[in-house]
């Protein structure tokens, strides 16, 4: 039997274990025994020790060429099992298949996740110019057009508290740090009932979304486009984009159970169109 240092020990490695996971990213999908412990200010040999267990239960697999280590297929296991909470996944995925074939781009279903967006479903473009959004991806709530619809559709309370408690820091030279205008934007996009960005969280990157409202008006998600800046300059594209988008965005909504008007008003934008409210433009 176990002591209590036995346990606080397994506890340590624990923590260093979860450390370790939580360091391969998008930026960093590999890492080296070395590299990574002197990222991360542990031993070598503590780091190969834990790559070596995590590998050994599928956690992580290990390329034969460079000896570096990646994320292993396991996580596939879990996404179904995920996404089962959000009964909103199932619902929109048939709907988000056709808007994907429709209009040729990446579209992705988010939700608010403490004080971040959470992306829980993705299609993705079958373009080779094609803009990416994986499950799982996060991001403040600040910037990219579903973050800011996922903002501006929230109660009163929660983008104040939300506010009070974030620091408005730049992704790129188009993040718009100002809390004013912050708000100005936000009250723009609950007018209209959409929300546009053009590089705001990745350069080269336009999006669209639309609000997913559930039985009583409740706010449930946003769906999104992600489109490459070259098509998304293209008004006549953008603007058969954000049509398909906005009847995408109803038809959700109504098979959740919203039975209110949707978009909310007629809604209008300074990039160049406007669309009534059967989601024409």
């Amino acid at each position: 039997m176990w002591n209590i240092c036995d346990w606080k020990v397994q506890l340590s490695l624990l923590d260093k274990a979860l450390i370790v996971l939580k360091s391969f990213s998008e930026e960093n999908p590999e890492w080296g025994v070395r590299k990574l412990a002197a990222d991360l200010g542990m031993s070598p040999p503590t780091v190969q020790r834990i790559l070596k267990t995590l590998k050994k239960h599928g956690f992580l697999e290990q390329n034969e060429q460079s000896k570096r280590y990646r994320l292993g297929t396991i996580y596939f296991r879990f996404v179904e099992i995920l996404q089962s909470r959000y009964p909103l996944v199932q619902v929109a995925l048939p709907f988000m298949r056709r808007l994907c074939s429709k209009t040729g781009e990446t579209t992705h279903l988010n939700v608010i996740d403490g004080f971040e967006r959470l992306c829980v479903s993705s299609i993705e473009s079958a373009q080779s110019l094609k803009a990416g959004m994986p499950i799982g991806n996060r991001s403040p709530l600040y910037a990219g057009a579903s973050s800011k619809c996922l903002l501006a559709f929230s109660d009163a309370e929660f983008i104040s508290e939300y506010l009070d408690r974030t620091s408005l820091v730049p992704l790129t030279e188009n993040t718009n740090t100002d809390r004013d205008k912050l708000m100005q934007e936000i009250d723009i996009i609950r007018k209209q009932g959409f929300a546009l960005s053009h590089g705001e969280r990745t350069p080269g990157l336009g999006s669209l979304s639309v609000p997913i409202f559930g039985h009583g008006g409740s706010l449930l998600g946003a769906l999104s486009l992600a489109i490459p800046e070259l098509r998304f300059l293209d008004d006549e594209h953008r603007r058969f984009c954000l049509s398909s988008l906005t009847k995408t965005g109803e038809a959700i909504s109504r098979a959740m159970g919203y039975g209110g008007e949707y978009p909310p008003s007629v809604i209008r934008y300074d990039c160049g169109f406007s669309l009534n409210k059967d989601g024409e433009v």
